[in-house]
C-alpha cells in the first residue's frame, strides 16, 4: 500500500523550509524524492531558494524516522497518502502552483463528481441555511460533491445537508488525523466517511490545529474546485480568504447578497462590489453558471446539429483541432499551442461557442461538443 517515495517524501517535507513550492522545485530537478534525499549537496546547492540550512537538514536520519512512524500511524488508521507529484491530488488541486506535496486522504471519492466548494461564517443564519438547502434540493439531480472545512456554522450545515440529500461531501481539516477540531464533530466526520465522503488534510500526525493552518487548509479548499460560493460571512471573516484564493487560482466564485445592515451579508457583498465575486441572483442561475455537466439531449437542444455541420475559417479549425486534442486546455496552454494572443482566441472561442463546437468551462478551459 504505501512505496518507498511515500517515506523519503514524508521526510523531505519535515525539513527546514521546504514546504510545497521548494518540494516541487526538488522533485523537478531530482525525479523524485528519494533521489533529492540522498543527493549530494553540492547538487542541492545548484537549486534557487534551497539555502545552506535546508541543505544540512535534507538527509538527517531523524526526519526519516518521523516518516516511517507516520507510514505506520497511516496503516493503522486507513490513511491514503496522495503525492502531487505523481498526480495523485484529487480533482483541480493538482493545477495549484502551490498545491500541497502531500496530501493525507480517508474515505474515497469518485473522481469524475463535479467539486464544489461552500464556505461561511461560523454562525450562520436561518438565511445561509436556507440557502444551503435550496441549493442542494435543486442541484442534487447533478453528479457532483460538496466541499467544506468541518468548521462550525456553514461548515457544517453544508456536510450535514449533503448527507441528509445522499450528496457525497469532503471535509478539508486544518490539522493532521491524530485529532479533531472541533472534537464535537465526531459524529459528524464518521457520518461523512460512512456515505461515500471524504477527509482532507496535508498535515501530519504532529500537527495541531494551529490558527495559521486554517488560512492554509483555506487553499485547499478553493483549488480543488471547479467553484467557490461564499454562503455568509463579515468583513474580514476566513470565507474572504478562500475567496481570495479562489480568485487568485482562476476560480470561479459566487456570493450570497443581503441586506447592508446584515453582519453576516456584508463580507458576500463586499466581495461582488470589488468584483470578487458574481452575485447569486436566483438558484436556477447559480446552477447554470456553475456548469453542471447537462445531459446528452439538453446539449443537442442548445447546439442543433444543424449549426455544427457549418464550414469552419482556417483560424477557427486551428483552435477547434487543438481543444480536441487537449480536452479541458486552459487559455494559456491554448495560446501557447497555436501561438497566438489570448485576446485573439477568446473571440474565435465565442465564435465556436456560438456555433455549438465548443464549451467553455470554469477556470478557463474549454472542451469540443
Amino acid at each position: 500500500m504505501y512505496t518507498e517515495e511515500n517515506l523519503y517524501s514524508i521526510a523531505l517535507r519535515e525539513c527546514s523550509n521546504i514546504g510545497d513550492i521548494n518540494f516541487h522545485k526538488l522533485i523537478k530537478a531530482f525525479g523524485c524524492a528519494e533521489n533529492a534525499w540522498k543527493a549530494p549537496s553540492k547538487e542541492l546547492q545548484k537549486i534557487a531558494g534551497i539555502g545552506r540550512k535546508t541543505i544540512s537538514d535534507i538527509g538527517d536520519f531523524k526526519h526519516l524516522k518521523f516518516a516511517e512512524k507516520e507510514i505506520i500511524f497511516c496503516e493503522n488508521n486507513n490513511i491514503q497518502i496522495n503525492l502531487r507529484h505523481l498526480d495523485q491530488l484529487p480533482f483541480l488541486l493538482k493545477e495549484c502552483e502551490d498545491a500541497p506535496a502531500i496530501l493525507y486522504q480517508k474515505g474515497k471519492i469518485n473522481s469524475n463528481s463535479h467539486p464544489i466548494s461552500l464556505v461561511g461564517t461560523r454562525k450562520i443564519t436561518s438565511y445561509g441555511k436556507s440557502f444551503i438547502n435550496t441549493f442542494f434540493e435543486n442541484s442534487k439531480k447533478y453528479k457532483f460533491v460538496s466541499v467544506s472545512g468541518l468548521a462550525l456554522g456553514t461548515d457544517k450545515e453544508v456536510h450535514t445537508e449533503s448527507i441528509r440529500q445522499k450528496i457525497p461531501t469532503v471535509a478539508v481539516l486544518a490539522h493532521g488525523f491524530h485529532t479533531l477540531y472541533p472534537s464535537s464533530h465526531k459524529n459528524l466526520s464518521e457520518k461523512i466517511l460512512s456515505e461515500n465522503g471524504a477527509l482532507f488534510t496535508e498535515f501530519n500526525s504532529s500537527r495541531k490545529p494551529d490558527r495559521e493552518n486554517f488560512i492554509q487548509r483555506n487553499r485547499i479548499i478553493a483549488g480543488i474546485s471547479h467553484s467557490t460560493i461564499i454562503v455568509e460571512t463579515a468583513f474580514g471573516g476566513g470565507s474572504i480568504s478562500t475567496a481570495t484564493f479562489a480568485n487568485n487560482y482562476n476560480r470561479d466564485v459566487f456570493a450570497l447578497p443581503g441586506k447592508i445592515t446584515e453582519k453576516f451579508s456584508q463580507g458576500c457583498n463586499n466581495l461582488i462590489f470589488q468584483n470578487k465575486a458574481t452575485a447569486i441572483s436566483t438558484i436556477q442561475d447559480l446552477i447554470n453558471l456553475i456548469g453542471f455537466n447537462s445531459p446528452k439531449e439538453k446539449i443537442e437542444e442548445l447546439f442543433p446539429k444543424a449549426k455544427t455541420a457549418m464550414q469552419l475559417s482556417e483560424n477557427q479549425e486551428s483552435i477547434y483541432n487543438t481543444i480536441i486534442s487537449y480536452p479541458q486546455i486552459s487559455l494559456d496552454d491554448l495560446a501557447n499551442k497555436i501561438a497566438q494572443p489570448t485576446y485573439k482566441i477568446l473571440t474565435t472561442i465565442l465564435e465556436l461557442e456560438l456555433l455549438g463546437k465548443v464549451k467553455s468551462l470554469s477556470g478557463r478551459q474549454f472542451v469540443s461538443i
